[in-house]
């Protein structure tokens, strides 16, 4: 069942839609598609209205919103009649993009997919220079379990997010990832201690 606020979107919308092919990768991949996306998270748009947005060409705007509902990103949720045209309004597939094992028949190397927190360390210089940036970094040694297990609260947030009233003039970058690194791990408690030496950890009495 979607989460929505009576606001954003003003239209039905999932709470999730799976990226699973080459051709829909390449799609949310493109900066301006990927800006096309986000707008329509706000409310359905019209192709002119996504262009006045970005400052782009009608046709270009249109060119990039077709590859969207190709890829199966962007479909047509209510249309308009306007001097005997039916004007069309886009909205998204699913309120969170899904990026699963992208792979080619029979290929067998690693997927490459977008690094969400690579696009947002480029997004964030700005405010970063200008001291408005909010961030925060912490390593915990947990178990891959309670890993998968938090994040799928951190999705509720990032929904919860997604899901607030549209206003002022700013739009916000909401970054958030999880990922397993190389950070050095302590030993089990007592199992250091047997093997110090005097030349260790160990202080002398007479330099006391």
């Amino acid at each position: 069942m979607s989460i929505n606020s009576p606001d954003t979107p003003d239209y039905v919308l999932p709470d999730t839609v799976e990226v699973t092919t080459p051709a829909q990768l390449r799609a949310i991949a493109d900066p301006l598609r990927s800006s096309l996306l986000d707008l329509t998270l706000e409310r359905a748009a019209t192709v002119s209205e996504l262009a006045t947005a970005v400052g782009r060409p009608r046709s270009t705007i249109a060119h990039h919103v077709g590859v969207l509902v190709d890829a199966g990103m962007l479909r047509v949720v209510r249309t308009r009649r306007v001097r005997a045209i039916d004007e069309r309004f886009y909205g998204r597939t699913g309120r969170t993009i899904n990026v699963g094992v992208v792979r080619r028949p029979g290929d067998t190397t690693t997927p490459v997919c977008v690094n969400s927190l690579s696009v947002a360390a480029a997004d964030s210089v700005a405010a970063h220079e200008d001291d408005t940036l909010y961030s925060t970094l912490r390593h915990v040694r947990i178990p891959r379990e309670s890993a998968s297990e938090f994040w799928r609260r951190v999705e509720g947030l990032v929904r919860e997010f997604t899901s607030l009233p549209r206003d002022g003039a700013t739009v916000y970058g909401f970054a958030v990832g999880l990922y397993p690194t190389d950070q050095p791990v302590l030993p089990d408690p007592g199992t250091a201690t047997a093997d110090l030496t005097d030349s260790d950890d160990l202080t002398d009495s007479d330099d006391a």
